[in-house]
Parts: structure tokens; sequence; C-alpha cells
């Protein structure tokens, strides 16, 4: 006789308006994140924040001129709120025919920044003062691909895992 162990299924993704509606409600229970956050001159300082079982959520905080490098959160949709601060995002585009192309934008505190699986940025502080940040993910971020530009072209360098990289 065999016996079958019952899982439970994956967290299904939310939707964006969702996931939107998540990440601001994050951002404003600061009762939720850890007592003190860190500002490391050396680099980017984030840590991970309850959420809901479908849901990743990291903050971070952002001295001037830090930032992620290019990279992507694999098949995971994803949304930043800007708590404090300006933040920067450099999103590069694959053309068609080939090269690639940037859309630069800044937001601003309470500002947010929806996208989708596969998009390909780099997120920076641009601004004079230190800056926070909250990121949501759905499904759970578990991989993320560091790409380089070598002139025109878009070139993945490396993949960092869950639980192995962060």
């Amino acid at each position: 006789m065999s016996t079958t162990q019952l899982r439970p299924a994956p967290a299904r993704p939310i939707d964006p308006p969702r996931l939107l509606a998540v990440a601001t409600e994050l951002a404003a229970r600061r009762d939720r994140w850890p007592s003190e956050l860190r500002f490391d001159p050396d680099r980017r300082w984030y840590t991970r924040i309850p959420a809901q079982d479908n849901v990743d959520a990291w903050l971070l905080t952002w001295l001037p001129g830090q930032s992620t490098g290019l990279h992507d959160h694999g098949e995971a949709s994803g949304v930043f709120v800007v708590v404090e601060g300006l933040v920067r995002e450099t999103n590069v585009i694959q053309r068609p025919g080939g090269g690639v192309r940037d859309v630069v934008r800044t937001f601003a505190t309470g500002e947010a920044r929806p996208f989708g699986g596969w998009h390909v940025h780099d997120v920076a502080n641009p601004g004079p003062l230190p800056a926070i940040s909250l990121h949501v993910y759905t499904p759970a971020l578990t991989t993320m691909r560091r790409y380089r530009r070598y002139g025109d072209a878009l070139v993945q360098v490396a993949v960092q895992l869950a639980g192995q990289d962060w």
C-alpha cells in the first residue's frame, strides 16, 4: 500500500493592480519594518520584510550614487515604491532588429514603478540625500540575472539564486 503526501499548491502570482496595492500598503506600514534601518557606505543595505505568502517584499536603503547594476527578476513581476528620496531607473530594452534602448525615469517619494517579468533595469539613488525604497515581487523572487552592456549589446553575465547569493 502506498500513500501520497499532499503538498500545498504553490502560491499563484497576484495581478498587477493588487501587487501595487500591496506594495503601497507595506511602504506605509513602518511598524512591519526592522526597528533600525542601516545605510552602508560600501553597498546598498536590504532586508526582507514579512508579507503575504505569494509576495516577496524587500526594504532597501540607498546612499547617493549606490545602484543595483543591470539585472532582471526572472519570471517575477514587481513594484518598487520610493519611501523617501529619489530613485532613478534605467530600463534597458532589447530592440527587435538588434541593439538596445534606455528608458530613464526618476521617481520621488510616494511614487511607484510596476514592471513585469524579464524586465532588465538598473536602479540607483541619483540624489544628494539617502533614499529608502520598498520592492515587492510575485511570485517570490528566486532568480536574478545580471547583465552588462558591450557597445550596443546587452549580455547576461551571471545568474543569482535565492538562498545562495542573497
